[in-house]
């Protein structure tokens, strides 16, 4: 199983260090960003699966970083802060915040609302099989299945797939999945990838109603 990613982003160095600690507690990798504008740098170089998301912040702050989160990503972020009037909550959760908690907080209350969120929002992985919704891959067998039917995709697609299902809502642009398929640089005429994940939806189609690939304009493709 793919470890899962957590980003932490809070300037104060003690509480920091406490909510990396909770976080590998729960045998999660932690990465620490001190600014708004630290955090959003490491977001441009790497996918997270969830965000503990201070809101004053030196540089960007943690509302204006979540802003920009939410136009390309749905990745859960978890506001922590001192902020406990009604009306910045309230603000925050329509801003696209997952959930709020008050400092101080207790450490349990952290690792519990950790895993609601992941719960929510990401894939149960077992053995080699990943499963989203009524699709599951299983990597072992080369095999995906919808509703109990069986996807007859091509090595491209069945690689492409995997790595959406890694991460869920996560957008990937045409370009990443280019880098990641085939390690090396995108070019930016090469429509490949966009017709792949056209016929991974062609066949999802076939079997079921429901949308399991957005495209996200400008930007690239989310499972969702």
């Amino acid at each position: 199983m793919k470890q899962i990613e957590i980003l932490i982003v809070e300037d104060d160095n003690d509480i920091n260090k406490i909510l990396e600690l909770i976080v590998k507690e729960q045998g999660y990798k932690a990465t620490c960003c001190f600014s708004g504008t630290e955090a959003q740098l490491r977001l441009q170089q790497q996918s997270f699966n969830l965000i503990l998301l201070d809101i004053m912040l030196p540089g960007l702050t943690g509302e204006e970083l979540l802003r920009e989160i939410r136009k390309q990503s749905s990745i859960p972020v978890i506001i922590i802060s001192a902020k406990s009037i009604i009306e910045d909550k309230v603000n925050l959760l329509k801003l696209g915040a997952d959930d709020y908690m008050v400092k101080p907080f207790a450490r349990e209350e952290v690792a519990a609302r950790i895993e609601v969120q992941l719960r929510k929002n990401y894939l149960q992985q077992t053995g080699d099989c990943l499963s989203w919704k009524e699709l599951t891959l299983d990597e072992s067998q080369h095999r995906v299945m919808v509703k109990k039917s069986e996807l007859n995709l091509t090595n491209v697609e069945f690689d492409i797939l995997k790595i959406m299902l890694r991460h869920p809502k996560q957008v990937f642009s045409k370009a990443k999945l280019y880098e990641l398929l085939w390690n090396d640089i995108y070019q930016g005429n090469d429509n490949s990838i966009s017709v792949h994940v056209s016929n991974i939806r062609k066949k999802i189609s076939a079997i079921t109603s429901e949308e399991y690939i957005k495209t996200i304009w400008g930007i690239g493709f989310s499972l969702v």
